[in-house]
């Protein structure tokens, strides 16, 4: 698909050509039928007006998209040499990454690692439509170009196996077109179930693949993708109306029959899949082994041959909880499409077409109770700490934070050192198997819980780290740390601070979630309260609540009454109460009548003279002096994929792109190495490689002249079903968190700044634009805010995206509690807020200016209206966003790199209009001169008359 930009270059091309054939086809015309003297004039005027139309609604055009054509046309110059080595460079990381990323989830009898060395081992056989119709990231933003990756079959081949090609062949006979996934693909992922019938295998195609081998390997993959969620029923999509996507489709389970019937020795399940699958037929007996591999992106695929053949050791852990059942999450009731019956909204499609909706919204009525915290907490007796130990089999099959190795490994805590502010724990990790590899240490803490109080979860993950690789024997120390007051929970209907209550606190080594291998306690004697002048240390405000307006009329789920809480069924539709109707359509701007007009002065300051200084150096003052209100209007207002030029203070134009999975651009066409799912860098368990993920994103980026990157991703897997889980980390904020700092960190070691997105609780796809959530406090900072924070305060991030829900009725992209008092004043952080993409009505950048958003994500120029360039408030809030702005790439590479070279099209397009205008007035002269003379030749006869 052409990109948008050379979509719209062609369209003016031809405009000018047009305009030309109009012209001089009228000109020819005319001069062949001279003798109709009056019908000509008619037709050369009519043409020479549609000349003039043309080339008017050319310079529109171009006024309109000016941005995108000279994103484009203007590309700075690569290097050839460093691309290729960006590149090389990726496709390695990718590698490393799914290496360690890939889960080992059963392996029955020692099933792995195949014997590469015996050649019924070393022939594979490879099941499965997904085989040949592999999904290796997702769609939209975080999508890649998937024309050179890797396959599954390549990847085997590469490990030193042999496929059967018969095998592959039938499953390209049988393979369906695959949907798109680029950046243009915005309403979900391919959710088709495209697998044969059974009936379609000849007796003969599988004879001769029992003889080719004792091994078959069965791939199954679930797609996901921007703008839409996971089907909750399959009959649209070739399953059935009673399965949902995260089942197997009936054609599945009998491929998976009839490949366990047949005599292959060793039968090996690949998920491919981001998406937590219900996962219970692993447990078939014919089945040996399986292994989650995520979205392998470019290279991940040499990962799974590595692996199975047993050249490397996996080393994963997942990053969700896989239950039997995903309706026993207490958010499956509460995920999808929810409306309010009386209230509508303008909206549009990708395409810009618009229409009417009922207004949207979702109710988080489980509280802090997601993912693991929900499983582990539920089959805890409150009065006794005891698990009800069948119930909880019965429900999860693979905890979080579980995965198996081809080797064995024995932790014990060494050394326990506690303070008032901190504990520490010294773990020693042995390998007491037979095969080198890594292993991950995972520290939880149980906090004490009154029934009726805050609402806790029976333990959280505080602290983890992954070992080098230890040979069979070796020993090492891995040490954590957890701040004593990140065991605070937060509070929201009392004291409305974060609290650490008295009590004892469980202190955890685990395996995963679910099972302790050691553990210590800490006392704390006293209940603390980190409110009015008793901040928490990391912060720089202290935390009250600011979210009360998102709250609702919910009864949100409590452990103390599991069974009256938990809801049983799909919210219903209902009518919105008045109040909440006007709430939801308020447009209204506020402004303070004390704040005094903006100075403007020139003090011959330039952009680069503010590299490195503090953000609250007098200098920015003298700086944004320079500034008029049209620049601000400017930089403001066209915010897509770029940041604009500023004259006065010699600011070079920039780039920006996404993705959390590859450099790509939907309006230019750049395509870069395309990396795996996000939730496979989180299942590494290993924030050195998510480092040097930021740091191969951050190569490629530079290579595109691009300093800025939408990614990393990090809302939370409420559900499963999330269309966006594929470029989301996890189920858990802390881990999500720890993730995503150090990408940032190690794309902003480069100068690349990282917007940190969807800020905040996009967790869904499903009426994305605008949907209102209804959530409570504790949950929005426990959960929802957890990894945003950690960026900001570890990973001293410079950029965020806000999200297009509203938070209660507010948008997150004008909502002030959001965008300043948690995220400048509570947390620190110094740099710009963008919005994502600038397409719905609801988001108004007069209200985002003023609220702390500064840069709006669109092409087309949103800029702020008189209710800021003619008003006291407005032009202070402009102010302030531009300083964020100019503060971020300041502290960037921008200043290095020549984004945006001079726009020489601009020139060539002047002097196009030049010669067509020339044209036109020419044609105007001609016609109307003729009359002219006419006239004046019947007046000279009529004189001599």
């Amino acid at each position: 698909m052409a990109s948008v930009a050379k979509t719209i270059q062609i369209m003016l091309v031809a405009a000018i050509i047009l305009s030309v054939i109009v012209l001089i086809s009228g000109f020819m015309w005319a001069r062949r039928n001279q003798t109709e003297r009056k019908g000509l004039r008619r037709t050369l005027m009519a043409l020479l007006s549609l000349g003039l139309v043309i080339v008017i609604g050319l310079d529109v055009a171009v006024y309109k998209y000016q941005v995108v054509i000279n994103q484009y046309l203007s590309k700075a110059k690569i290097d050839d040499a460093a691309l290729a080595k960006a590149s090389a460079d990726s496709k390695a990381v990718t590698e490393q990454i799914e290496d360690e990323g890939i889960v080992l989830l059963e392996n029955k009898e020692h099933a792995l690692p195949l014997d590469i060395n015996n050649d019924k081992e070393k022939n594979v056989n490879v099941f499965g439509q997904a085989s040949v119709k592999m999904i290796y990231g997702g769609s939209g933003s975080g999508s890649g170009d998937e024309s050179a990756n890797v396959t599954i079959q390549q990847g085997l081949e590469n490990a030193g196996f042999k496929v059967n090609s018969e095998l592959t062949e039938f499953y390209k006979a049988h393979a369906p077109e695959k949907k798109k996934t680029d950046t243009f693909n915005l309403d979900g992922g391919d959710y088709t179930l495209s697998e044969p019938a059974t009936s379609d295998f000849s007796d003969e195609l599988l004879a001769k693949a029992e003889e080719f081998s004792d091994v078959a390997v069965i791939v199954l993959s679930r797609s996901g993708g921007e703008g839409g969620d996971l089907p909750f029923e399959t009959a649209e999509y070739g399953g059935s109306k009673d399965r949902h996507y995260l089942e197997l489709s009936e054609a599945e389970e009998q491929m998976i029959d009839m490949v366990t019937s047949r005599d292959f020795a060793k039968v090996i399940v690949v998920i491919n899949s981001s998406n937590a699958m219900e996962l219970g037929f692993l447990e078939n007996k014919g089945i040996d082994a399986a292994m989650l591999i995520g979205g392998p992106g470019s290279t991940g695929n040499n990962s799974v041959g590595s692996i199975l053949a047993g050249k490397v050791n996996p080393s994963g852990r997942l990053a969700d909880t896989y239950a039997y059942d995903v309706s026993t999450s207490p958010a499956f009731y509460n995920a999808g499409d929810f409306r309010y019956l009386n209230t509508k909204h303008k909206s549009v499609d990708k395409f810009g077409k618009e229409s009417e909706k009922y207004h949207a919204f979702v109710n988080y009525v489980e509280g802090i109770y997601v993912g693991y915290r929900y499983y582990e907490t539920r089959y805890v007796d409150n009065a006794t700490g005891q698990v009800d130990e069948a119930a909880y089999r019965k429900t999860v099959q693979y905890p979080f934070g579980y995965g198996l190795s081809y080797t064995n490994f024995k932790q014990e805590i060494t050394d326990y050192q506690t303070t008032n502010d901190k504990i520490t724990v010294e773990v020693k990790v042995t390998n007491t198997g037979n095969a080198a590899g890594k292993d991950v240490v995972q520290l939880y803490y149980t906090p004490p819980y009154y029934e009726g109080g805050i609402e806790k979860s029976h333990v959280v993950l505080g602290a983890f780290d992954k070992t080098e690789i230890l040979e069979p024997g070796a020993s090492e120390t891995v040490t954590l740390e957890i701040p004593v007051e990140d065991m605070a929970s937060y509070d929201y209907k009392n004291e409305k601070a974060y609290v650490l209550e008295a009590g004892t606190y469980g202190i955890k080594l685990m395996k995963n979630a679910h099972e302790a291998i050691d553990s210590r306690t800490y006392e704390v004697k006293d209940t603390m309260v980190y409110g009015g002048d008793n901040k928490r240390a990391s912060d720089q405000v202290t935390a009250t609540n600011v979210f009360d307006d998102a709250i609702g009329d919910l009864t949100y789920v409590s452990r103390a009454d599991w069974e009256g809480t938990l809801p049983a069924q799909r919210t219903p539709e209902k009518e919105a109460q008045q109040e909440l109707v006007q709430a939801l359509e308020n447009k209204q701007v506020t402004d303070n009548p004390d704040d005094q007009d903006i100075v403007l002065a020139k003090h011959g300051l330039e952009l680069e003279d503010m590299a490195g200084l503090d953000y609250n150096d007098p200098k920015w003052s003298e700086l944004l002096e320079q500034l008029s209100v049209e620049d601000m209007a400017k930089l403001i207002g066209f915010g897509g994929y770029a940041t604009q030029p500023v004259e006065s203070i010699n600011k070079p134009a920039t780039t920006d792109l996404d993705g959390p999975a590859g450099i790509n651009a939907l309006l230019t066409g750049i395509n870069g190495v395309q990396f795996m799912s996000e939730v496979v860098l989180a299942s590494t368990w290993n924030v050195e490689l998510a480092q040097k993920m930021g740091e191969a994103l951050a190569n490629e980026a530079l290579v595109y002249s691009v300093t800025g990157m939408y990614a990393p991703a990090m809302n939370i897997h409420r559900t499963p079903f999330s269309g966006r889980n594929f470029e989301y980390y996890s189920e858990d904020a802390f881990l999500s968190g720890q993730i995503g700092a150090f990408v940032v960190q190690g794309a902003a070691s480069k100068g690349v700044y990282a917007y940190i997105k969807h800020y905040a609780l996009n967790d869904q796809e499903t009426n994305r634009d605008g949907v209102a959530v209804w959530t409570n406090e504790q949950a929005v900072r426990e959960i929802y805010l957890k990894p945003f924070e950690i960026s900001v305060k570890q990973g001293k991030t410079t950029a965020v995206m806000s999200s297009f829900n509203r938070i209660g009725t507010t948008w997150a992209g004008e909502h002030y509690g959001l965008l300043t008092t948690v995220l400048r004043d509570e947390w620190g952080f110094r740099g710009m807020v963008i919005t994502d993409w600038d397409l719905y009505p609801h988001m108004d950048v007069d209200r985002a200016i003023r609220a702390g958003g500064d840069l709006m994500l669109t092409t087309l120029g949103d800029k702020p209206t008189k209710l800021s360039t003619d008003t006291n408030t407005g032009k202070q809030a402009m102010r302030k966003a531009s300083h964020n702005i100019l503060y971020t790439v300041a502290n960037s590479k921008a200043l290095e790199i020549n984004a945006a070279p001079y726009p020489y099209w601009l020139l060539l397009l002047g002097l196009a209009n030049i010669i067509l205008l020339a044209l036109l007035t020419l044609g105007f002269y001609k016609v109307t001169h003729r009359k002219v003379r006419k006239i004046e030749a019947i007046e000279t006869q009529n004189q001599n008359i």
